[in-house]
């Protein structure tokens, strides 16, 4: 089972360069020690630069006032622009998701055609990504991530960040497969076969590049054996033993399917002691 743990540094990593990328040249101007917010019209360079300095300094709600301000008091301006990307990298950072993904939704709202929209869909990206779970728990956010990478495949496929976001798309998958593995394991223990059935021909139907696939079609067997559906049982078995025949997976349904009379004709490669059955004795 994978417990999903994202990796944030990597992420982190290039939300820095695209940042370092799409805002290029915006730093470099006066700074000023305390910030005093109310509204006071300001020259637009002065709350920028003071606002990338808060970034700097890792004090991320300081940097985030800034950047608003600047909306504020510069809105549609090319410096407003820029500070929509660099609030949602601050949000970010410090943990507020939901922030960070408003605040990218508005960039994408407002520029959709701009070349740092990439960058605003990678970053909503992550911010799912850090929120998924381990498989135990609901996959909201799994959904959501995994709907988010596509986004990025489809719309950018020559970005920095495509071939990131297939990575993570794989792993993402992973995630989802073993969330559907586990329930329908949870059902054959509990004497719902059926209910198992359409969780385990979830993974084989919309996860099958995955690692789970091989128990899924071991799960199967077993299940369609406890509902007396011979045939169906069968034919996993065979599909098992075709694609993946150095499983122990198919070792396990080779001996279950033995000793129901069902011998499979492909011999499995390797030997597991024993069949890890949950709903078949």
């Amino acid at each position: 089972m994978l417990v999903f743990r994202p990796d944030r540094a990597r992420s982190t990593a290039l939300l820095v360069i695209a940042l370092a990328v799409a805002l290029s040249g915006c730093a470099g101007f006066g700074k000023k020690k305390k910030p005093n917010l109310a509204y006071e019209e300001r020259p637009v360079e002065l709350l920028y630069s003071t606002g990338a300095t808060r970034l700097d300094q890792r004090r991320w709600n300081e940097a985030v006032r800034y950047f608003d301000e600047v909306e504020r008091q510069h809105p549609y301006s090319e410096w407003s622009r820029r500070a929509i990307l660099m609030e949602a990298y601050a949000y970010y950072q410090s943990n507020q998701y939901e922030d960070a993904i408003a605040a990218a939704d508005r960039f994408i709202s407002l520029y959709p055609g701009n070349p740092s929209a990439a960058y605003a869909f990678y970053i909503k990206a992550i911010c799912y990504w850090e929120q998924i779970t381990d498989v135990g728990r609901d996959q909201a956010a799994t959904a959501q991530t995994l709907a988010a990478l596509s986004e990025i495949r489809k719309r950018f496929p020559t970005s920095q960040y495509a071939q990131d976001a297939t990575v993570k798309m794989e792993m993402v998958q992973d995630q989802l497969a073993g969330k559907d593995m586990a329930v329908g394991r949870f059902y054959l223990r509990d004497g719902q076969p059926l209910a198992a059935v359409g969780r385990f021909k979830s993974v084989i139907d919309r996860y099958q590049t995955t690692s789970h696939t091989p128990e899924a079609l071991y799960r199967l067997v077993e299940a369609y054996l406890s509902l007396g559906l011979v045939e169906e049982a069968k034919r996993d078995g065979a599909v098992l033993g075709h694609n993946f025949p150095g499983s122990v997976w198919y070792s396990d349904a080779y001996a279950l399917l033995t000793s129901k009379g069902l011998k499979p004709l492909v011999e499995p490669k390797v030997r597991r002691r024993g069949v890890l059955g949950l709903g078949v004795g």
